[in-house]
């Protein structure tokens, strides 16, 4: 049953995902090793979308390390049957970062049974394009992993690159970088400590090469300028190398036109009612991170159902033709909207 549920919401997941995305291009699907334990490493900077997005595309089931405190109660049967497994912070008390030796155990164990693991290194997410300082986690996981395994252990990067963090329709470049083999650093000199380091360092400097932006540097905010609708058409490496360059062109943001805001509230009109009730859902959420995750999930089934209620009505009223041609207009203006937002704002 778990298993069943587990493959329905991976469908679900990837149908949503190229509903909600302009475009989704993947790279370097063919980095990732056929044989042998791997640890995923994503960068983390949109809350729950970034595991999906990434676990909806891998072709083997993925065991996913989450914050411990979404664990438990009536929930427990979907997060098992999802393969999460919980991950304790100190924010959880320091008492229960006991309790992440023996997650690490059973990862160590699947990791040896070449199953796939996925874990967010920057240890917390950022609504921002830069790579955040490493956490020791996922390398100290996959050194021990490596010394209890006769089989070889793997880090492969990913960089997870949104053309917008809040808004939908944007593209998306998900890149699979070069894996990293840890047997490479087994032999070499130093201690324990020394060696994960050097795993982090490595890893660190792969992610970067899978992200448009990966440096926080007093460029960062002119180039994160050149990250826009027309730019995010481009393949990945024209546009990484643009961007570093200073060569592709800056968004026109003309937030003092009263034209645009008039047309896309023109065009709001047909869906007002789910696109007020999303915007209700977004302020409970402070943490912008949440954002495109909470729109892709409750916008999606809010506009599923106004859509639904819309067709029922007008097709008890005033016929099937009306009702297709009144949802088909909805989804347009829907479409156009966003178009318009993207561009001006």
């Amino acid at each position: 049953m778990k298993k069943l549920f587990y493959y329905s919401v991976k469908f679900t997941v990837k149908l949503l995902i190229r509903c909600y995305f302009r475009r989704v291009k993947i790279y370097g699907i063919r980095n990732i090793p056929q044989d042998g334990g791997i640890i995923f490493s994503p960068n983390h900077q949109s809350a729950f979308l970034d595991p999906m997005l990434v676990g909806c595309n891998l072709s083997k089931d993925v065991t996913s390390l989450t914050r411990s405190d979404v664990f438990g109660g009536p929930l427990q049967w979907f997060m098992d049957a999802l393969k999460m497994l919980p991950v304790y912070r100190i924010r959880n008390g320091y008492a229960n970062l006991k309790k992440n030796d023996a997650v690490f155990e059973k990862c160590k164990k699947l990791l040896a049974e070449k199953k796939w693991i996925m874990m967010f290194s920057e240890a917390s997410h950022l609504d921002e394009y830069f790579l955040k300082p490493l956490s020791k986690g996922s390398s100290r996981l996959a050194y021990e992993a490596q010394i209890q395994s006769n089989s070889p252990i793997f880090i492969l990067p990913v960089g997870i690159n949104y053309g917008h963090h809040k808004n939908p329709f944007c593209d998306v470049h998900l890149v699979f970088g070069e894996a990293i083999m840890v047997n490479q650093f087994m032999n070499q000199k130093g201690e324990k400590p020394e060696l994960i380091n050097a795993i982090k360092a490595r890893l660190s400097t792969e992610m970067k090469k899978c992200m448009w932006l990966p440096e926080n540097d007093q460029n960062y905010d002119e180039r994160k300028k050149m990250i826009h609708t027309e730019n995010t058409r481009m393949d990945f490496f024209d546009l990484k190398k643009g961007i570093h360059d200073k060569t592709l062109p800056k968004k026109k943001v003309d937030s003092k036109s009263i034209g645009p805001r008039l047309m896309i509230g023109l065009f709001s009109i047909p869906n007002l009612p789910p696109l007020f009730l999303t915007s209700r859902i977004l302020r409970l959420f402070k943490d912008v991170v949440f954002y495109s995750s909470v729109k892709m999930t409750a916008g999606m089934l809010l506009f599923l159902f106004w859509w639904s209620f819309v067709l029922t009505i007008c097709w008890t009223f005033w016929g099937y033709k009306i009702a297709i041609f009144t949802i088909i207009g909805s989804i347009l203006l829907l479409y156009i909207r966003q178009i318009l937002s993207d561009k001006y704002f």
